[in-house]
């Protein structure tokens, strides 16, 4: 005002020429933010040099990706190096979620440390009501208790002998996952024990299996799920299939059904109703942003 003053304005002419600085503001607030938003969109789609590294520093694998990319597909390429395995993988001393975008790491040279974990045996082992399976240091497997429910394991016994990374049990049923991410059951035919019409799609690339009371679930490297054992338990999940072809990051269970995460936040269900298969009434609360 004391500048408009000087100018020896009347308050007409003040006015008018505050309005005029105030768009002029606007026009240049505006600019610089659609510039900002090109450079942001311009990074978004350069190409990120990323390199997979254990906590010895060994190198797993390295590529190139677009920022535009979800974590998710690093996840996918450690996987594959190490199948039936677990992992988290650490930006310095950040996690990233599979639903990280690349470009928020605003580097172009990248370096990741790979945490490989496995699956918690013990507590899976629990599900089983008459049988027990133990996971020797060599892969191998051993098994005793009720013949019906796993505890009788002969019949895939030399699929047990070495190179089994994780067994997961159901109510009646055993699953092991091998090193090449093939999967093998034995047990309770109708409880998961028997995946013979799925056992296709379990010769390579399972890194997750979840068993709840009579079915299991497989999370494969490509983000897909494979299901089996009783139909309404969650062992058939047809009905919604084509959302689980890609993207699933996650899958939990409870006593009859199991619920599935994707890489976009959202939650897709199936099983028993009752048991959580059935999430209609809060479904447009779980479209995004999930992360757990």
């Amino acid at each position: 005002l004391f500048w408009l003053k000087l100018l020896k304005l009347d308050q007409l002419e003040q006015l008018d020429l505050v309005v005029m600085l105030l768009l002029l503001s606007l026009l240049l607030v505006g600019h610089l933010e659609s510039h900002s938003a090109m450079a942001s969109s311009s990074n978004d789609g350069r190409a990120l040099n990323v390199t997979l590294v254990d906590i010895g520093g060994t190198e797993i694998t390295r590529g190139t990706w677009q920022g535009d990319c979800k974590a998710l597909e690093l996840f996918q390429a450690a996987y594959k190096s190490k199948p039936g395995f677990l992992c988290k993988l650490l930006h310095g001393g950040k996690e990233l979620s599979p639903q990280t975008d690349l470009a928020s790491l605003r580097q172009d040279l990248i370096h990741l440390t790979v945490v490989w974990m496995r699956g918690n045996v013990q507590n899976n082992l629990l599900w089983n009501h008459d049988a027990f399976a133990a996971v020797k240091s060599d892969g191998s497997v051993i098994t005793w208790g009720s013949a019906e429910s796993g505890g009788d394991s002969s019949l895939v016994e030399h699929q047990l002998q070495e190179d089994v990374v994780q067994v997961v049990g159901n109510c009646y049923a055993f699953a092991a996952v091998k090193s090449d991410g093939s999967v093998i059951t034995w047990g309770a035919a109708d409880k998961g024990g028997n995946s013979s019409c799925v056992k296709h799609t379990l010769q390579e690339g399972a890194v997750q299996v979840v068993g709840i009371r009579d079915a299991f679930a497989a999370v494969k490297s490509d983000g897909s799920v494979i299901t089996w054992g009783d139909a309404d338990s969650g062992g058939n999940s047809s009905g919604i299939e084509h959302q689980l072809q890609e993207g699933v990051v996650q899958v939990v269970g409870s006593e009859s059904a199991f619920a599935a995460v994707k890489s976009d936040g959202s939650v897709i269900t199936w099983g028993d109703a009752d048991s959580g298969g059935n999430i209609s009434h809060v479904e447009h609360q779980l479209q995004e942003g999930v992360v757990q």
